[in-house]
């Protein structure tokens, strides 16, 4: 395989995995005593009422049997005034049987052989093992910041090799990219997941190198779905710290004058712990997928580590775009053709400042001043959510658009088209 060739990339639906043909379900890590961490359903509590001599003697009992028996949870008595009886419910288990989950360190020792440290002259980041023969996919930005410089790029294996490194493609508008190690063969590639299949509160690890501390697990959750976020200029990115966060450097609107700033749309929020170092890397579920690729932290105050409120690229958009980087270099991206800016009124949207001529949106009859409040059926909250939503969609799809003109509420099909030029 060279790096203008397609490659196969491992799915939900089974194929190659580290862990043989069939992968376990996502639901949750297994503790080493295989068990599976699950939240406690609240319990109902009983009716408060009086008791009877006979009532007060039957709870005495029952509590009685719960110390003997050693705290048994959940129990609940059962009073009646005419014939007193007791009934002791079935325990509420905090962790449930999961035979065919894998436990965290089962997780990590499998997945991180395809997590790479890539190293340069003025920055470093992680990868994400593509191919036996050295594609690797990353942040754009990790590429940008370790490709300054006469040193280039180095990815440092998880066996302690290291192998040189040159770039195959780049895509600043999603802020991915893919590189070639070189001279090298029989790599570990990842497994990649679903993302259309994530759930709030699934379990998941952050696999990289932060601070150049290479091989680093974390663990967490997925806290949120579906952000969208603007990441900054070239320095900013470097540190992982979204403009517009406490902070994060330059406002928002800065950024978006400056020219550097890069929109993602559909993005996932973790609290497993990222930091600088870590973009580019693994975001990896209980059966050993990875689902994201770490990308940015939002910060507090003038500290740029981790605050439990990290970022993640949808794997199902990286698929797309490393696909057509390896096949050619370049990533074609869907155009609408409109200026938003945030809303300013009491409705939250993002109003058209200008039109392009000729563009999706003059076709459909968008003009400037409408208010676009959503985009199929994803509520608009600003300008940068009308960015990544377009930059989710390909060329050619047909997408619904709701928008309010003169006061009154609108709907439009617009059939996006490729967007070309810089």
């Amino acid at each position: 395989m060279n790096a203008n060739e397609p490659h196969e990339q491992g799915t939900s639906g089974g194929g190659w995995s580290q862990f043989g043909a069939t992968p376990p379900s996502a639901g949750g890590f297994k503790r080493p005593d295989d068990t599976l961490i699950t939240p406690v359903p609240p319990q109902p509590a009983p009716p408060k009422q009086g008791f009877t001599g006979v009532q007060k003697a039957v709870a005495g009992l029952a509590l009685a049997a719960m110390a003997v028996g050693g705290g048994v949870a959940g129990a609940v008595i059962a009073t009646s005034v005419s014939q007193p009886t007791t009934s002791v419910s079935a325990p509420s288990p905090t962790f449930k049987q999961a035979a065919n989950q894998y436990t965290v360190a089962d997780v990590a020792k499998n997945v991180s052989p395809s997590v790479v440290m890539i190293q340069g002259s003025t920055g470093e980041g992680s990868g994400v093992v593509l191919s036996e023969d050295g594609l690797i996919l990353t942040n754009n930005h990790v590429v940008v910041g370790a490709g300054q410089g006469s040193g280039g790029m180095t990815v440092k294996f998880s066996d302690g090799k290291s192998a040189k490194a040159t770039v195959v493609g780049t895509d600043p508008a999603t802020d991915l990219a893919v590189i070639k190690a070189e001279g090298v063969s029989g790599l570990t590639k990842a497994n990649l997941g679903d993302s259309d299949q994530l759930q709030v509160g699934d379990a998941v690890l952050a696999i990289g190198s932060p601070l150049g501390l290479d091989g680093s697990v974390t663990a967490g959750i997925i806290s949120a779905l579906d952000r969208t976020l603007t990441v900054g200029g070239e320095q900013e990115q470097q540190q992982q710290i979204p403009p517009g966060w406490p902070g994060g450097g330059q406002s928002r609107q800065q950024q978006q004058q400056g020219g550097g700033a890069t929109t993602i749309g559909g993005a996932i929020q973790t609290d497993a712990a990222i930091n600088p170092g870590n973009s580019g890397g693994a975001l990896v579920n209980a059966a050993g997928e990875v689902i994201g690729i770490n990308t940015a932290i939002a910060t507090n105050g003038g500290s740029s580590g981790n605050i439990g409120v990290g970022f993640a690229i949808p794997i199902n958009t990286a698929k797309q775009v490393s696909e057509q980087l390896i096949k050619s270099g370049k990533v074609s991206h869907a155009f609408l053709g409109v200026s938003v800016t945030d809303a300013t009124g009491d409705v939250p949207g993002a109003l058209i400042r200008q039109v392009t001529d000729g563009s999706p949106a003059q076709a459909a009859g968008l003009k400037t001043g409408d208010l676009i409040t959503k985009i199929g059926d994803k509520a608009v909250e600003g300008g940068d959510t009308v960015v990544g939503a377009v930059r989710g969609f390909k060329p050619g799809e047909v997408v619904k658009i709701t928008y309010m003109r003169d006061g009154k509420t609108a709907e439009v099909q617009v059939t996006l088209k490729e967007k070309t030029g810089a």
